[in-house]
């Protein structure tokens, strides 16, 4: 039995934990071929031997009835694929929104940008990034496909030279040695966790232009660098955040950046203390949330309570949006950075 259920494993090309076959009732063309295997199974029984001769042993039955059921998910996985067509995107659970912890106590902005710089100079600038990163993949329109969740990690690392690499993997810390959906192709698929994306080596690059350039770490001057990055006009909230997270991108912040950074967010327009909230990697923090209501999105910053460095962001949606299939509460993005 064990050698017959390993070849079966090798012949199946889905994962058993694959989302998409689970619990849901099959299509009318796959209830037509399991009700034709199963009335063919009813057949082959009744040709069975009769009266004295002999009859399979209940082991024998056992394995053909457990064969059928298995010839029977074979085939509603092959009639999934042949009628919903191999451009349909594989499901994946989409990452719940951040929830702030009931009954814990904001802290202030301010309070946190104090912690931060006394802390002295316990962390240093470094240039480059580690990032785990969620993002929907959406599309609209006739036959658009059902939103996807693209969870991968991105290491960046710069050289004395100015040369830096980049290393993309497809990895959710949340399902560790699961199959990971990514959309490296042009239709979204599934992969081994740890699948490598891309790895790419980028020459010098000598540019004195944020986000590369070595930010500062006075909030005036530090304000002045993430108004370069955003280019879109005055710096406004919605915006400030975009530039932080392009900051982010490029560089891991030492404490005196942190320090400068949690002032200019202090002064942030409609940026409001929420509570604590453990985020995706599950360290402690605390958030901080702005609610976008132009573009009906939420975002959510976590902070590291006693440093100021950005844990994560948060982007979810606020308002149904039926063209691109996404509901309230929806989960567009989250970045976690980390040291």
């Amino acid at each position: 039995m064990a050698d017959e259920l390993e070849l079966l494993r090798r012949a199946n090309p889905v994962p058993s934990a694959d989302p998409r076959f689970g619990d849901r009732p099959l299509d009318q063309h796959a209830e037509r071929r399991l009700d034709l295997l199963l009335h063919d199974g009813e057949r082959r029984l009744d040709r069975l031997p009769r009266g004295g001769e002999r009859r399979p042993s209940p082991r024998h039955l056992r394995r053909w009835t457990w064969g059928l059921g298995s010839v029977a998910a074979a085939c509603v996985v092959v009639l999934t694929l042949m009628f919903s067509g191999s451009a349909t995107a594989p499901a994946v659970a989409a990452p719940r929104p951040l929830v702030v912890e009931a009954g814990s106590a904001p802290v202030p902005l301010d309070r946190i940008a104090d912690r931060a710089a006394a802390a002295g100079d316990s962390l240093r600038l470094v240039q480059g990034t580690h990032l785990q990163a969620w993002s929907l993949a959406m599309t609209s329109g006739p036959g658009a496909r059902p939103p996807v969740t693209l969870p991968e990690e991105r290491l960046v690392r710069w050289q004395a030279d100015g040369s830096h690499t980049e290393l993309v993997v497809a990895t959710d810390p949340r399902r560790p040695g699961k199959p990971v959906v990514t959309d490296a192709d042009p239709v979204p698929r599934t992969v081994e966790d740890g699948h490598v994306l891309s790895r790419r080596t980028y020459p010098p690059s000598w540019s004195d232009a944020p986000p590369v350039a070595r930010p500062p770490h006075d909030a005036v001057r530090l304000r002045a660098y993430l108004d370069e990055i955003d280019r879109t006009g005055p710096l406004d909230t919605p915006g400030l955040l975009d530039a932080v997270a392009g900051l982010l991108d490029n560089w891991t912040l030492g404490t005196r950046e942190n320090a400068a950074l949690v002032r200019i967010l202090a002064d942030a327009q409609g940026l409001r203390p929420a509570g604590a909230v453990t985020d995706r990697l599950g360290r402690a923090g605390q958030a901080y949330v702005y609610d976008d209501r132009a573009h009906s999105v939420r975002r959510m910053l976590v902070l590291d309570p006693d440093t100021g460095a950005v844990l994560g962001l948060e982007e979810t949606v606020t308002r149904d949006d039926p063209e691109f299939g996404v509901k309230s509460g929806d989960v567009l993005s989250y970045r976690a950075w980390m040291r």
